[in-house]
């Protein structure tokens, strides 16, 4: 029941990281930095802390405890995911959202699943156990099909010509967009290696009388702070860059309406991370690598189904829409055997 309610939670949160690229479509005369700024304001420190008091007993008796090496590496990998996080809106401008989700996220998910049990010394006691080979097959299949759903995007993208990409991605640009999405997915990989290292404080909340359900939830305000710190800066350069300060306060522009979108999308993005922790905690110590994976394949999931409402995968032939659907199939089954995992836990 604990791997069930694991795979549901994470399938929220893929849903909401899936998603959450939809309301910025609907900020109008805005520049691109200044919605996407906006939005990171309720992503990354209005919602985590909201959350977090919500959440967490004795929230910042918690992040206090932790010594300064732990919140050092917190903040380092927050700044370094913040890079991740800032392509990733790139990404999707250049790629749109299914293929620029699949690309991404296929080296994200990979990164970030194998590299903290990697670091912990934990691989070898994976291999050694049939719950964490199990599990590893999930995490293998999880991964071919965020590559085959990968495939069907560049298969598309053979196929159209550049009137035909744009009429559904305005700015569709598939070098751009390879180089940035590659970028984005390795380092957005450094969100698992920053709850990795913001570990101790989830201990001590938990130890504090917070539900491990969201233990996690303690980690989130000061990894964040880092993140939001790189994508201001950089969206400041570019307020700056294309004198669009003015878009804040503008009133030509639906100003309530885009503060309202952004901020939206901002908390919708938030919750990605508020229910990666809910499962995360329900697949346990042993098996937690795996909930990356999970978190990544759900997204793609989402991310192509939204790509398939709004038409982006339009000309495509009947052949690459079967690598597509079969992408997709793969992931799903990906998620049964990282389930099925954690039945057979020693």
């Amino acid at each position: 029941m604990n791997a069930i309610l694991g795979i549901i939670f994470h399938f929220i949160g893929g849903f909401a990281s899936g998603s959450f690229y939809i309301p910025y479509k609907n900020i109008k005369q805005w520049a691109w930095e200044s919605g996407w700024i906006i939005g990171g304001v309720a992503s990354w420190i209005i919602a985590p802390w909201l959350f977090g008091f919500i959440t967490v007993h004795d929230l910042l008796p918690s992040i206090q405890s932790a010594d300064s090496k732990t919140i050092f590496y917190t903040v380092l990998f927050g700044v370094l995911w913040g890079f991740g996080g800032l392509t990733y809106g790139l990404t999707m401008r250049y790629l749109g959202v299914s293929l620029g989700v699949a690309v991404a996220l296929g080296f994200c998910a990979a990164f970030g699943t194998l590299i903290p049990p990697i670091y912990e010394g934990r691989f070898g006691e994976l291999l050694s156990t049939s719950s964490g080979q199990i599990t590893l097959a999930g995490v293998v299949l999880c991964v071919a099909g965020i590559f085959v759903c990968g495939k069907a995007g560049m298969m598309k993208e053979k196929e159209l010509d550049n009137a035909a990409k744009q009429e559904t991605v305005k700015e569709f640009n598939l070098k751009k967009g390879l180089f940035v999405g590659t970028f984005c997915g390795i380092m957005s990989a450094c969100f698992a290696f920053g709850l990795a290292a913001g570990a101790p404080i989830a201990a001590q909340a938990e130890a504090n009388g917070t539900d491990p359900l969201f233990k996690n939830n303690a980690i989130l305000p000061v990894l964040l702070i880092g993140g939001f710190a790189t994508n201001f800066v950089w969206c400041m350069i570019l307020n700056f860059r294309n004198k669009s300060f003015g878009d804040y306060t503008d009133t030509k522009t639906p100003l309530k309406s885009n503060y309202l979108w952004a901020m939206l999308a901002g908390v919708t993005w938030y919750f990605q991370f508020f229910f990666y922790g809910m499962g995360q905690s329900k697949l346990g110590k042993s098996l937690d690598f795996a909930s990356w994976t999970l978190h990544m394949a759900f997204i793609i999931l989402v991310g192509t189904l939204w790509g398939l409402f709004y038409k982006e995968w339009k000309g495509a032939s009947s052949a690459t829409m079967r690598v597509l659907y079969l992408g997709l199939f793969i992931i799903i089954l990906s998620s049964a055997f990282i389930g099925m995992g954690s039945y057979f836990v020693h």
